[in-house]
This record gives C-alpha cells, sequence and structure tokens, in this order.
C-alpha cells in the first residue's frame, strides 16, 4: 500500500515510456478533477477551468525534462524569469487552486502519482468541506468600491453612515483627482454585510455625489502572465 501511494514509478531517475504516460494520464485526470472541484460553490471561469485542467500536465513535463540536470534546471529557471506578470480581476480562491494544480503537477513529475492523486483529493474535499459551513465569515465579501465626487464636496466622512449599514469595514485606499482637477476619484475597500443589497448602498451613494460614477468590483488578487 505504502508502495502504491508513496513510491515512484521512475525508476532510477530514468524516464521510461510507461512512466511518462501513466503519469500523463494522472495529471491529465486529477487536472480535470480539481477543474470540476473548482467550480462546485464556486464561480471559476472557462478560461481558469481549462488552466487547471491543464496546468498539472505541463508542470509535469517540465519536471520530467529538468530531471536532476542542472543546466536545464537553470534554463527553465531563466525561461520563467522572462514572463511578467499583470494584475488582472480574480480571487484568492482561484490562487489557491492554480497552486494545487502545480503541486500536482510536480508529484507527478517525480514520479509520485498515488501521492498526487491523494494530496489533490484531500485537499479539494476539505475546501469543499470549509465552503459549505461557511469557515471564515459567511455572507462576507470583500469589494472595491471607487466613488466620483465633485471638487466641491467635502468627502471625508460623507458616506461613513452608508457604509455602517451595509458593511462590516470600510477604509479609503486612495484619492485622486481626475477631470482637470474638478473631480475627486476614492477608492474604498469594504466587506459587505450578509445579504447586503449592492443596489440599495450604490442608490444612497449616487443621491451625496451628485450621481457622478460609481464603480463596484471584487478586488485585484490574481496575477495573469504574459511575455
Amino acid at each position: 500500500m505504502n508502495e502504491l501511494l508513496f513510491g515512484t514509478v521512475m525508476e532510477s531517475g530514468t524516464i521510461t515510456g510507461s512512466a511518462f504516460i501513466s503519469a500523463t494520464l494522472v495529471s491529465l485526470a486529477v487536472g480535470i478533477y480539481i477543474a470540476f472541484m473548482a467550480g462546485l460553490k464556486g464561480r471559476a471561469s472557462r478560461s481558469l477551468a481549462i488552466t487547471l485542467a491543464l496546468l498539472p500536465v505541463i508542470v509535469q513535463v517540465v519536471i520530467m525534462l529538468v530531471n536532476g540536470n542542472l543546466g536545464a534546471g537553470v534554463a527553465v529557471a531563466g525561461a520563467f524569469s522572462l514572463v511578467r506578470f499583470r494584475s488582472q480581476p480574480g480571487s484568492a480562491q482561484d490562487i489557491t487552486n492554480i497552486f494545487l494544480a502545480m503541486a500536482v503537477g510536480l508529484a507527478t513529475g517525480m514520479g509520485y502519482i498515488g501521492l498526487a492523486v491523494l494530496f489533490a483529493i484531500v485537499v479539494t474535499l476539505i475546501n469543499y468541506v470549509l465552503k459549505t459551513i461557511g469557515f471564515g465569515g459567511a455572507g462576507s465579501e470583500v469589494k472595491t468600491i471607487k466613488i466620483t465626487v465633485p471638487e466641491s464636496l467635502d468627502f471625508e466622512g460623507i458616506f461613513d453612515d452608508i457604509f455602517a449599514r451595509y458593511t462590516t469595514s470600510a477604509e479609503l485606499e486612495e484619492v485622486k483627482t481626475t477631470g482637470m482637477g474638478s473631480l475627486y476619484k476614492l477608492t474604498y475597500s469594504v466587506t459587505m454585510r450578509g445579504k447586503a443589497s449592492t443596489k440599495g448602498m450604490i442608490d444612497e451613494m449616487r443621491q451625496r455625489n451628485g450621481n457622478l460614477e460609481i464603480s463596484c468590483s471584487r478586488p485585484v488578487a490574481l496575477a495573469g502572465a504574459e511575455l
């Protein structure tokens, strides 16, 4: 049993055809499983689902190609150093799933396919249970709110009573001028109360900022990569 779960299919660090095929099939199967579990009680996009399904096998092949070769390892590290990251909307949950897929790829790339399967099942099931029981504050959601106000409006504290009704916390993170200095754009990080109406909050804010632009979005948390 221990040999099956914690043993490696790589014989003396040598890649064989059977080992490569076994690791590749397991990587694909586990990747698809991770993508499926990410969609349960979540809002995984199609792009993220495809990424999670394919990432383990990609990492697996890279690890197999390096396979203890110092020169190849340096080359791979150099290639990844050419990738620069830019911010895109995402969530901490997306990052967790991506790291899980990478860890599975590392394990299968080293031949530990039983360990990779066990690890993926345990982590995804624990994640599903924590979501189900509302661990970490059920109903709370962190959002970024940007409010445009006229230059003549004293914005300090003007929205505090609205935030008190709709959020559990609200922090002013940035103030900048726009419209040739005739407008201010305020950026708040807020944690919404359970079942609080985002529309109701925005409608009340519009009455105070002269019906100027207001945006509400998830905070930027996930990095996308490009060469």
